[in-house]
């Protein structure tokens, strides 16, 4: 895990930099000490999990992102909105927006007062899913 820590340290830093903000605002941004973010940013072993709630929400990333990123994937940025444009447009992993969609399609397809059979939601569901792929969305 030792490389993970620091692959971890090193995208907290970086995040952190990118934002300009310093170690204290950071920490109590995330409602941690100094020491504590300082400790992440060391790639110590010795962090809480529940640290790194505080962490995302600092950084702007989304929850499970210091996880996924320990477990070999990369952070998420959660920030609905581009540099403050006010676009509402959610920053959504690939592998999250297939189980997404593939949600929607049932839900609105359930929520149709049609005749539909599970086995026709699960081909619409299959259908959308492969469009989306052709045009390069998933």
């Amino acid at each position: 895990m030792g490389n993970d820590l620091e692959r971890l340290a090193h995208l907290v830093r970086g995040r952190r930099l990118e934002l300009k903000l310093g170690i204290e605002p950071a920490a109590r941004l995330a409602g941690m000490s100094k020491d504590t973010w300082k400790k992440v940013e060391a790639a110590r072993e010795d962090v809480r999990a529940t640290s790194y709630t505080g962490i995302e929400r600092a950084l702007q990333w989304a929850s499970g992102s210091c996880l996924r990123v320990l477990e070999g994937g990369e952070p998420v940025i959660s920030e609905t909105s581009p540099a403050g444009t006010g676009s509402g447009i959610a920053v959504i992993p690939k592998e999250d927006l297939k189980r997404q969609v593939g949600d929607a399609v049932n839900s609105a397809a359930i929520g149709f007062k049609g005749d539909l059979t599970a086995d026709q939601i699960l081909d619409l569901n299959q259908r959308v899913l492969e469009e989306l792929r052709k045009r390069g969305v998933v």
